[in-house]
């Protein structure tokens, strides 16, 4: 989508993400150009389950002692520190703003401060991840309290937003097998709807596009071997949604709705 929309000379002033929108967010806003969308590309590409969800004897063992959460961040801490080429959000080469979940569920934003510790905030899955600590907040997944953070973008002034959803898997016959990965499904049908319901908060006067997400969809999203072919995807539908004048109309609530294959 990124890739697609840079190359019809959309430039954005600042970014918003939230949970693995905050990872995107993030890595693009340090280069926000096309070398930075296809580093980006290729992190996805290369990324294992394992890299993220490492699940070895050590860590089952683990839930003993942390029975809070049941994944180290350790891996996607790393994954972040190698790739994100600035420690200060303040510093980036775009404004970036990531959302995260306070403790009584209202959303707080973070756009200054240690950029790997607040996208790890707005990426720690309750009960997946262990919470962050940020100024003394305990801070958990963005997605709880705004997963497409549309009245952030309002309220710092946006009068066009341009929202890049990543979607669900729509055409699933049966819930993914093991817990986790239900888990992450059950995450994704949360932010489709809450999605909807933002949008139509957002008032007539700001300009709002969606480009479309992948439909049909049957990848879970525990399934982390289908990025490149996904991203091939979006690129298609993406190029042919804009070709077909997508920026020029705004979002119709059919677009994102409940359906079946």
């Amino acid at each position: 989508m990124l890739d697609v929309l840079l190359a019809a000379g959309v430039q954005p002033d600042f970014v918003v993400g939230t949970s693995v929108g905050a990872i995107n967010a993030g890595f693009f806003a340090g280069a926000p150009n096309a070398e930075g969308v296809a580093r980006l590309a290729k992190i996805w590409s290369d990324l294992r389950r394992s890299d993220v969800f490492p699940f070895t004897f050590a860590s089952a063992f683990a839930l003993l002692r942390r029975p809070d959460h049941i994944v180290s961040p350790a891996g996607l801490r790393r994954l972040i520190e190698i790739n994100l080429p600035y420690r200060r959000l303040e510093d980036a080469a775009i404004p970036v703003h990531v959302i995260a979940t306070g403790v009584q569920g209202l959303p707080v934003f973070l756009s200054k401060g240690p950029a790997i510790d607040a996208i790890l905030a707005s990426a720690a899955i309750p009960g997946i991840f262990p919470a962050v600590q940020i100024d003394g907040q305990m801070l958990i997944d963005g997605a709880i309290a705004a997963n497409t953070p549309i009245r952030v973008a309002a309220d710092l002034g946006a009068s066009r937003i341009i929202v890049l959803p990543t979607g669900y898997a729509c055409s699933l016959k049966e819930f993914p097998k093991g817990s986790l990965a239900r888990h992450l499904h059950s995450m994704t049908l949360l932010i489709a709807w809450q999605l909807i319901r933002d949008l139509d908060w957002c008032p007539d006067e700001i300009d709002v596009s969606v480009v479309p997400p992948l439909c049909p969809l049957d990848v879970s999203p525990f399934d982390f071997s289908a990025s490149h072919y996904l991203i091939e995807r979006a690129t298609d539908s993406t190029r042919k949604w804009l070709d077909d004048g997508g920026l020029s109309r705004r979002w119709h609530p059919g677009q994102l709705h409940a359906h079946s294959h």
